[in-house]
């Protein structure tokens, strides 16, 4: 982490902020001791877009209907409900 007096950061602060967005942190010092400290901001996730995997992935019949996944997880249904 580079640090830097409170002059020079007001002096230089384009080429401060340029580097800051090339991923350097900066410390900005007052007498030697740090009074601030400079980063980039936290990345951002991207949502995900309506349709991403469209056209990727095949759901064939019957595929939500599974008796034994069901008797795994619901175990209730099936005591109800007696075949």
């Amino acid at each position: 982490m580079r640090r830097v007096n409170t002059h020079e950061a007001k002096t230089q602060l384009s080429r401060l902020i340029d580097a800051v967005q090339g991923g350097e942190e900066i410390e900005i010092c007052r007498a030697g001791k740090p009074v601030a400290r400079l980063v980039p901001p936290p990345r951002q996730r991207r949502a995900p877009e309506v349709g991403f995997w469209e056209g990727q992935v095949t759901l064939h019949p019957g595929w939500e209907a599974d008796a034994e996944i069901e008797a795994m997880f619901e175990p209730s249904l099936n005591e109800r409900d007696p075949k």
